[in-house]
Protein backbone atom coordinates (compact mmCIF):
# COMPACT_ATOMS: atom_id res chain seq x y z
CA UNK A 1 0.00 0.00 0.00
CA UNK A 2 1.51 2.98 -1.06
CA UNK A 3 0.94 5.97 1.45
CA UNK A 4 0.86 9.64 0.35
CA UNK A 5 1.51 12.74 2.56
CA UNK A 6 0.44 16.07 0.90
CA UNK A 7 2.86 18.78 1.87
CA UNK A 8 1.09 21.83 3.51
CA UNK A 9 0.87 24.70 0.65
CA UNK A 10 2.75 27.68 1.59
CA UNK A 11 2.43 30.81 -0.36
CA UNK A 12 6.02 32.54 -1.40
CA UNK A 13 6.55 36.02 0.00
CA UNK A 14 5.06 38.01 2.35
CA UNK A 15 1.40 37.52 3.99
CA UNK A 16 -0.84 37.98 1.23
CA UNK A 17 -3.69 40.45 1.75
CA UNK A 18 -6.94 40.63 1.28
CA UNK A 19 -8.52 42.53 -1.69
CA UNK A 20 -9.35 45.58 1.00
CA UNK A 21 -6.20 45.36 2.82
CA UNK A 22 -4.59 45.35 -0.63
CA UNK A 23 -6.39 48.95 -1.57
CA UNK A 24 -5.14 50.57 2.12
CA UNK A 25 -1.37 49.27 1.58
CA UNK A 26 -1.79 50.93 -1.88
CA UNK A 27 -3.27 54.44 -0.59
CA UNK A 28 -0.91 54.32 2.30
CA UNK A 29 1.76 53.78 -0.17
CA UNK A 30 0.76 57.24 -2.12
CA UNK A 31 0.39 58.87 0.56
CA UNK A 32 3.91 58.32 1.66
CA UNK A 33 7.21 60.12 0.27
CA UNK A 34 9.74 58.21 -1.28
CA UNK A 35 12.73 57.76 0.29
CA UNK A 36 16.29 59.96 -0.26
CA UNK A 37 18.00 58.34 -2.37
CA UNK A 38 21.84 58.00 -2.44
CA UNK A 39 23.70 58.59 -5.88
CA UNK A 40 23.98 55.60 -6.12
CA UNK A 41 20.52 54.59 -5.92
CA UNK A 42 20.11 57.96 -9.05
CA UNK A 43 22.53 56.48 -10.81
CA UNK A 44 20.70 52.95 -11.24
CA UNK A 45 17.33 54.40 -11.59
CA UNK A 46 18.35 56.87 -14.33
CA UNK A 47 19.38 54.34 -16.88
CA UNK A 48 16.48 52.14 -16.64
CA UNK A 49 14.46 55.68 -16.62
CA UNK A 50 16.32 56.37 -20.17
CA UNK A 51 15.89 53.10 -21.25
CA UNK A 52 12.44 51.74 -20.44
CA UNK A 53 10.66 55.21 -20.02
CA UNK A 54 9.62 57.06 -16.92
CA UNK A 55 6.20 55.46 -16.29
CA UNK A 56 5.80 51.73 -15.67
CA UNK A 57 4.80 48.85 -17.97
CA UNK A 58 5.02 44.93 -17.30
CA UNK A 59 8.30 44.76 -19.53
CA UNK A 60 10.04 47.48 -17.32
CA UNK A 61 8.87 45.54 -14.37
CA UNK A 62 10.22 42.58 -15.46
CA UNK A 63 13.28 43.98 -16.10
CA UNK A 64 13.78 45.43 -12.88
CA UNK A 65 12.65 42.10 -10.71
CA UNK A 66 15.59 40.57 -12.57
CA UNK A 67 18.02 43.11 -10.92
CA UNK A 68 15.76 42.86 -7.20
CA UNK A 69 17.00 39.74 -6.80
CA UNK A 70 20.63 40.39 -6.96
CA UNK A 71 21.53 41.62 -3.58
CA UNK A 72 19.93 38.86 -1.51
CA UNK A 73 21.93 36.80 -4.32
CA UNK A 74 25.38 38.69 -2.69
CA UNK A 75 24.30 38.63 0.90
CA UNK A 76 23.67 34.55 0.38
CA UNK A 77 27.17 34.73 -1.23
CA UNK A 78 28.58 36.49 1.88
CA UNK A 79 26.48 34.43 4.35
CA UNK A 80 28.49 31.34 3.58
CA UNK A 81 31.28 32.45 3.53
CA UNK A 82 30.74 33.89 7.07
CA UNK A 83 29.41 30.96 8.46
CA UNK A 84 32.51 29.00 7.17
CA UNK A 85 34.64 31.23 8.57
CA UNK A 86 33.19 30.52 11.85
CA UNK A 87 31.53 27.15 11.73
CA UNK A 88 33.57 26.55 14.80
CA UNK A 89 31.43 28.74 17.07
CA UNK A 90 27.97 27.23 16.55
CA UNK A 91 26.09 29.61 18.21
CA UNK A 92 27.03 32.48 16.19
CA UNK A 93 27.00 29.60 12.85
CA UNK A 94 22.99 29.53 13.15
CA UNK A 95 22.60 32.84 13.44
CA UNK A 96 24.48 33.77 10.17
CA UNK A 97 22.46 30.75 8.44
CA UNK A 98 19.27 32.28 9.50
CA UNK A 99 20.37 35.38 7.37
CA UNK A 100 21.68 33.24 4.68
CA UNK A 101 17.70 31.56 4.88
CA UNK A 102 15.84 34.92 4.99
CA UNK A 103 17.94 35.81 1.77
CA UNK A 104 17.03 32.33 0.15
CA UNK A 105 13.66 33.48 0.77
CA UNK A 106 13.60 37.19 -0.43
CA UNK A 107 15.06 35.77 -3.50
CA UNK A 108 12.30 33.24 -4.32
CA UNK A 109 9.78 35.90 -3.65
CA UNK A 110 11.47 38.26 -6.47
CA UNK A 111 11.54 35.12 -8.49
CA UNK A 112 8.06 34.69 -8.86
CA UNK A 113 7.70 38.70 -9.22
CA UNK A 114 9.85 38.00 -12.30
CA UNK A 115 7.71 35.03 -13.87
CA UNK A 116 4.67 36.85 -12.95
CA UNK A 117 5.90 39.94 -14.71
CA UNK A 118 7.19 37.60 -17.33
CA UNK A 119 3.93 35.97 -17.96
CA UNK A 120 2.03 39.51 -18.41
CA UNK A 121 4.37 40.37 -20.89
CA UNK A 122 4.31 37.00 -23.24
CA UNK A 123 -0.25 37.55 -22.38
CA UNK A 124 -0.16 40.79 -24.03
CA UNK A 125 2.40 39.89 -26.71
CA UNK A 126 4.75 42.63 -26.32
CA UNK A 127 7.61 42.43 -28.23
CA UNK A 128 11.14 41.88 -26.03
CA UNK A 129 14.57 42.39 -28.29
CA UNK A 130 18.18 41.13 -27.01
CA UNK A 131 19.23 44.44 -26.08
CA UNK A 132 16.81 45.83 -23.69
CA UNK A 133 15.19 42.71 -22.54
CA UNK A 134 18.65 40.23 -22.18
CA UNK A 135 22.20 42.54 -22.34
CA UNK A 136 21.39 46.00 -20.11
CA UNK A 137 19.41 43.93 -17.65
CA UNK A 138 22.69 41.58 -17.38
CA UNK A 139 25.03 44.64 -17.57
CA UNK A 140 23.14 46.44 -14.67
CA UNK A 141 22.45 43.42 -12.63
CA UNK A 142 26.22 42.56 -12.46
CA UNK A 143 27.37 46.41 -11.57
CA UNK A 144 24.62 45.97 -8.74
CA UNK A 145 25.56 42.71 -7.31
CA UNK A 146 29.41 43.80 -6.98
CA UNK A 147 28.40 47.19 -4.91
CA UNK A 148 25.98 44.77 -2.92
CA UNK A 149 28.86 42.61 -2.68
CA UNK A 150 31.60 45.11 -1.97
CA UNK A 151 29.16 47.63 0.71
CA UNK A 152 28.79 44.17 2.94
CA UNK A 153 32.26 43.46 2.68
CA UNK A 154 33.14 46.78 4.39
CA UNK A 155 29.90 48.63 5.53
CA UNK A 156 27.16 46.52 5.50
CA UNK A 157 24.71 48.98 6.82
CA UNK A 158 25.69 50.57 3.28
CA UNK A 159 24.27 46.95 1.61
CA UNK A 160 21.01 47.64 3.23
CA UNK A 161 20.23 50.91 2.76
CA UNK A 162 20.48 50.62 -0.79
CA UNK A 163 18.28 47.49 -1.31
CA UNK A 164 15.73 49.76 1.24
CA UNK A 165 16.10 52.23 -1.44
CA UNK A 166 15.46 50.17 -4.95
CA UNK A 167 12.78 48.68 -3.09
CA UNK A 168 10.88 51.72 -2.02
CA UNK A 169 11.47 52.29 -5.53
CA UNK A 170 9.83 49.63 -6.98
CA UNK A 171 6.87 50.08 -3.74
CA UNK A 172 6.03 52.72 -5.57
CA UNK A 173 5.98 52.24 -8.94
CA UNK A 174 4.34 49.57 -8.77
CA UNK A 175 1.40 51.59 -6.75
CA UNK A 176 1.43 54.18 -8.73
CA UNK A 177 1.56 52.45 -11.85
CA UNK A 178 -2.14 50.45 -10.85
CA UNK A 179 -3.26 53.82 -9.69
CA UNK A 180 -2.44 55.37 -13.25
CA UNK A 181 -4.05 52.50 -14.96
CA UNK A 182 -7.44 51.73 -13.71
CA UNK A 183 -8.77 49.67 -16.59
CA UNK A 184 -6.38 46.55 -14.58
CA UNK A 185 -9.23 46.34 -11.72
CA UNK A 186 -11.35 44.85 -15.05
CA UNK A 187 -8.55 42.39 -16.08
CA UNK A 188 -8.76 38.75 -14.31
CA UNK A 189 -5.54 37.85 -12.58
CA UNK A 190 -4.60 34.96 -14.83
CA UNK A 191 -3.23 32.75 -11.66
CA UNK A 192 -0.78 31.11 -13.61
CA UNK A 193 1.14 30.86 -10.06
CA UNK A 194 -1.72 30.75 -8.11
CA UNK A 195 -0.70 27.81 -6.40
CA UNK A 196 2.58 29.36 -5.29
CA UNK A 197 1.68 32.76 -4.73
CA UNK A 198 -2.39 32.86 -4.49
CA UNK A 199 -5.35 34.23 -6.78
CA UNK A 200 -6.40 37.61 -7.02
CA UNK A 201 -9.34 38.97 -8.03
CA UNK A 202 -7.59 40.81 -10.86
CA UNK A 203 -3.77 42.16 -12.24
CA UNK A 204 -4.99 45.15 -10.28
CA UNK A 205 -4.74 43.44 -7.12
CA UNK A 206 -2.11 40.90 -8.29
CA UNK A 207 -0.12 44.13 -9.02
CA UNK A 208 -0.39 46.08 -5.44
CA UNK A 209 0.27 42.55 -3.87
CA UNK A 210 3.64 42.56 -5.31
CA UNK A 211 3.97 46.10 -4.13
CA UNK A 212 3.27 45.36 -0.58
CA UNK A 213 5.89 42.63 -1.12
CA UNK A 214 8.40 45.12 -1.95
CA UNK A 215 7.57 47.37 1.21
CA UNK A 216 8.16 44.25 3.62
CA UNK A 217 11.28 43.59 1.81
CA UNK A 218 12.03 47.78 2.15
CA UNK A 219 11.12 47.36 6.07
CA UNK A 220 13.03 44.68 6.82
CA UNK A 221 16.58 45.56 5.24
CA UNK A 222 15.88 49.15 7.30
CA UNK A 223 15.39 47.22 10.26
CA UNK A 224 18.61 44.98 9.27
CA UNK A 225 20.56 48.26 9.65
CA UNK A 226 20.29 48.71 12.84
CA UNK A 227 21.97 45.56 13.38
CA UNK A 228 24.00 44.79 10.02
CA UNK A 229 26.34 42.16 10.76
CA UNK A 230 25.48 39.35 13.50
CA UNK A 231 27.91 39.43 16.24
CA UNK A 232 28.08 36.65 18.72
CA UNK A 233 27.41 37.32 22.52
Amino acid sequence: MTITIEKPQTLAGPVKLTREQLKQAQQETLDTPRMRYSLLAKLMFKPVDILYGKQGSFTKFAMLEIIARVPYQAWERMGYWAVHRHRSRSHLARRVFERIVEAREDQDNEQFHLLIMEDLVDRQGLKRNWLLHRAAPWAISFFYYHVSWLLFLVHPKSSYRLNAEFEDHAEHEYMTFVAENPDLEFVPDPGTYADEYGRYRSVADLMRQIGHDERVHKLDSLEKMAQPTVTGS
